[in-house]
């Protein structure tokens, strides 16, 4: 009998602790969307305020987590109220037509050490392209913290139209910086 609630008791502490955390929680209040760009020669930073995400990771099965990002690209900020204003209208974002810019995923592959290459599909504008995302993932406590950076270009989704669509004043590269941070179901 003895023999038996051990055995019991030591497949109990290996079943708790194969048990995968899921992060999925996106805590909104600590995860940031934001972007830099040239533009007269000049780096220029800027964020978005809102947007709306959807994760599933596990660490310990990567290949199958999930993400979706929607960003509301009326919720800019430049750092000027004109310079919201600007992008807003047609020539740039087009947020009458085209209210949000979203990521969807298609696929991670960990690279070792936190880090992973997130696949997926990027659309702004109507226009949707394939990229791959370099990520870090940073467990602290009960939540996950996902950073990683991306470079576009501008003209591949039609942002900067008409006399904006030479790269002379702004430049075609603009890096994409997130920090997503979700709590473990």
């Amino acid at each position: 009998m003895k023999r038996l609630a051990i055995a019991l008791l030591a497949t109990l502490s290996l079943a708790t602790s194969a048990h995968a955390i899921e992060y999925s929680q996106v805590q909104a209040d600590k995860s940031r969307i934001g972007f830099g760009y040239q533009q007269m020669g000049v780096s220029m930073d800027g964020s978005f305020k809102k947007f709306a995400s959807q994760l599933r990771f596990d660490p310990a099965a990567p290949s199958a987590a999930k993400a979706t990002i929607e960003v509301d690209l009326a919720s800019v900020d430049t750092g000027s109220s004109e310079g919201d204003d600007e992008v807003a209208t047609k020539t740039w974002f087009n947020t009458k037509a085209f209210p949000t810019a979203r990521f969807e995923s298609t696929g991670v592959k960990p690279l070792g050490g936190n880090k992973y290459e997130v696949a997926g599909k990027l659309t702004i504008k109507g226009t949707s392209r394939d990229v791959v995302v370099p990520a870090t993932f940073t467990q602290q406590g009960n939540a996950g913290v996902f950073d990683g950076s991306l470079t576009i270009k501008r003209g591949d989704f039609s942002i900067g139209e008409g006399a904006w669509k030479a790269f002379d004043i702004v430049a075609n590269d603009v890096v994409i910086k997130f920090r997503i941070a979700a709590a473990a179901k």
